[in-house]
């Protein structure tokens, strides 16, 4: 009999707002001591004789935080990572039925990862008496023994001994949260609070969730083996998306004749709410717990913690406050169960915490690496690539299920230099495995027979758009320098198909000078030129082949002689067959973010040719691309007219990516925090890994699905960051 301990890792975290957050749940946090609640944790059940390696049931968005307290703690666990959290019994039913496929005799022990249990000890001991009975197929929870009428747990009225046990009941009732007299009434007659912690044999558990919730096992089974491989990461299938929203006392423990409970006297807590982590900590003479950058004057009985500013409590009796950076709480502690309902408020009135600038361009360029690495690229891998029939969701929603929609040639290829240039930034997820499932969908489905890639497939993957815009054209080539620079094995081929693309494409240019797009108010656009010059920069960089650098040569020069207004530096984006711009309002177009992304190509062509006039149009593009930024909201604007007046004031992801790339190549460290703290905001949302895509001239955001066609943008302006850091 072997113990397998199970770390429950999920939970929305705003009881304990506004430290802990969906973004930074409060088992991440340090609350109480030096060590996070999940270390903490980790410790408690690695103690455990002969426990195997610990099984950590998560959210997927929360990978990168588990692995950077794995590595705090030169700790070892396997991760099983959930696409959407379902409640604790599809979690508990997929570690059963992980554990049982490794050892049909394995006994389960799951805890959760948010609470606070400082008597190891004691601990050990009670689990060792629930794992003897639980070898007996007894499901075995841990019923604390209450020192006082708490009206926060639910509660356990236990039975009889077992047979041949003096430390483990049979379990008569479970009984839900009561009022304070109820409460009284369950404390003098012996109920125990549910600590929501269990003790079974696996095998035992599958058998009952077979028997009384199958819909669960079954979803639960099919994701893991969606799942598959056998290495410390396994990411659950979708499958597990069909599972039933329920916990596991419902699904099973109140249903189930072989439930029993184990009383215990350890000190435990579920840090549930600010008076319970008050309760929990050590206290000063005046019964006051401080934390941070605090100084306490005739205050008694208060908890008071910062993270931010300097905090001078006087005169506070049984208060609760804790500052963030973005955000203050004050409370009367006997109140602090309210918490989460005004957390749950801010969101619905869009009042949440906004943080204020960070000057630190070095910090804020950790802080997007963090953000890309530890959350950004599991999750979009996880969840935005589909690993059932190939290739890439258009888009994922807030809580991160894919949003079916036909699919774009864009998508795979921007998805394939996402993850390309993820492997070259460090990252130590499969950015391999997922660049050659996006070559092994895009290839075949979206390349026509002629070499060029057909605009749109069905969400199934059959042709619906055969249609080869140019600027379709420009990512693909952008995708293949990405995958061949990074993928030595298939390089050849992929040059192979770089060129024949290429090659169709010069002959179906224009008549005159530059290239001709499908669509579009007119068949001449700056825009698709510009994908396609960081295109060919890409594939000259790579080969040094002096037609790549011809091609670069003549889309720099369309650009310097057609697309930049002389007078103003501005960049057009419509024009008619001369070049000319176009008549009406697309002529008059004015793109900030085109400013800075062409400001940013025009200067990395300038400084290779030794070009001064096109490092002096780049800075005259950076400067009319600053004239887009609105300093109320702190982000860059859509569109303007070419007077530089306003046309549309709403702001999407990608402007401010490309500002924080201008400013970057132009040593503008100012500018770039400034970008950077812009781009936050769209970072800030409860599936961390995700994004809003567009604000509003009020400074909200309406739509909450994430384009995946956004990860290509912040990848690059984070590598830029990076690059720019580590000059």
């Amino acid at each position: 009999m072997r113990i397998y301990p199970v770390i429950l890792c999920g939970g929305s975290g705003t009881r304990l707002w506004p430290e802990s957050t969906p973004s930074r749940p409060k088992q991440f946090l340090s609350l109480i001591g030096g060590r996070s609640l999940f270390l903490e944790t980790l410790a408690r059940v690695q103690a455990l004789p002969g426990a195997a390696t610990p099984v950590v049931v998560a959210g997927a968005a929360h990978e990168g935080a588990i692995r950077g307290q794995l590595a705090e703690a030169g700790a070892e666990a396997v991760l099983l990572l959930e696409p959407e959290g379902r409640d604790s019994a599809p979690a508990v039913a997929a570690a059963a039925a992980w554990i049982a496929d490794r050892d049909p005799r394995g006994i389960a022990v799951v805890v959760a990862s948010d609470h606070h249990i400082p008597d190891a000890s004691g601990f050990r001991a009670s689990v060792e008496a629930a794992a003897a009975a639980a070898a007996t197929g007894k499901i075995v929870t841990f019923g604390v023994r209450p020192t006082w009428p708490a009206t926060a747990y639910g509660y356990i009225q236990a039975g009889g001994p077992l047979a041949g046990s003096s430390c483990v009941f049979s379990l008569a009732r479970f009984v839900e949260k009561p009022d304070a007299a109820t409460a009284q009434s369950y404390l003098d007659a012996g109920y125990l609070w549910n600590s929501g912690n269990f003790v079974f044999a696996a095998a035992a558990m599958l058998s009952e969730l077979r028997r009384l919730a199958p819909e669960v096992l079954a979803a639960a089974s099919a994701a893991l083996a969606e799942g598959g491989g056998t290495g410390p990461v396994v990411r659950l299938g979708n499958s597990f998306r069909t599972a039933p929203k329920i916990s596991i006392d419902y699904a099973v423990m109140e249903k189930t004749a072989d439930a029993a409970v184990a009383p215990v006297d350890f000190a435990w807590s579920d840090l549930g709410a600010w008076s319970a982590v008050w309760e929990a900590s050590l206290k000063d003479e005046a019964g006051n717990v401080a934390g941070g950058p605090v100084l306490l004057m005739e205050t008694r009985d208060s908890l008071v913690r910062s993270s931010g500013p300097t905090v001078v409590g006087i005169g506070l009796k049984r208060l609760a406050v804790v500052a963030q950076p973005d955000a203050v709480l004050v409370c009367d502690l006997d109140a602090s169960q309210g918490v989460k309902v005004a957390a749950d408020r801010l969101q619905v009135l869009g009042l949440a915490g906004r943080a204020p600038p960070e000057p630190d361009l070095a910090a804020l360029g950790q802080r997007l690496q963090r953000w890309l690495h530890g959350s950004a690229l599991p999750v979009w891998w996880a969840l935005g690539a589909d690993h059932d029939q190939g290739g890439f969701y258009e888009k994922l929603d807030e809580d991160g299920r894919p949003v079916i929609e036909p699919r774009r040639a864009r998508v795979p290829a921007r998805q394939i230099y996402s993850f390309a240039t993820a492997g070259r930034l460090g990252w130590t997820g499969p950015w391999r495995q997922a660049v050659e499932h996006g070559l092994d969908y895009f290839l075949p489905r979206h390349q026509r027979p002629d070499g060029l890639f057909r605009a749109l497939l069905t969400p199934q993957g059959a042709p619906a758009d055969d249609t080869a815009t140019l600027y379709d054209q420009a990512f693909a080539l952008l995708a293949l320098a990405a995958a061949a620079a990074v993928l030595p094995d298939r390089a050849d081929r992929l040059a192979l198909e770089a060129g024949r693309l290429v090659a169709e494409l010069r002959r179906s240019r224009s008549a005159g000078r530059g290239f001709v797009e499908a669509g579009g108010p007119t068949p001449f656009q700056a825009n698709p030129h510009m994908h396609l010059l960081e295109a060919v920069l890409a594939w000259e960089d790579a080969t040094g082949d002096v037609e790549w650098s011809r091609l670069a040569d003549e889309i720099v020069e369309l650009c310097l002689s057609a697309f930049i207004d002389v007078e103003s530096g501005a960049l057009r984006e419509f024009f008619d067959q001369d070049w000319s711009p176009a008549a009406g309002v697309d002529g008059r177009i004015v793109e900030p973010g085109h400013q800075f992304e062409w400001a940013w190509l025009l200067e990395r062509w300038a400084r290779a040719r030794s070009r001064p006039d096109a490092a002096a149009a780049a800075r005259r593009l950076y400067g009319v691309g600053l004239r887009g930024v609105d300093p109320l909201r702190g982000v860059a604007v859509n569109v303007l007219m070419d007077d530089l007046s306003p046309y549309d004031p709403s702001a999407r992801l990608w402007p401010q990516t490309e500002w924080l790339k201008a400013a970057l190549i132009f040593g503008d460290e100012p500018t770039a925090a400034a970008a950077c703290n812009g781009l936050l905001r769209y970072l800030d949302v409860e599936t961390p890994g995700l994004w809003r895509d567009r604000m509003g001239e009020d400074g909200g955001f309406a739509a909450k699905e994430a384009p995946a066609s956004s990860l290509y943008h912040l990848v690059c302006a984070i590598a830029e960051l990076t690059g720019f850091r580590t000059a």
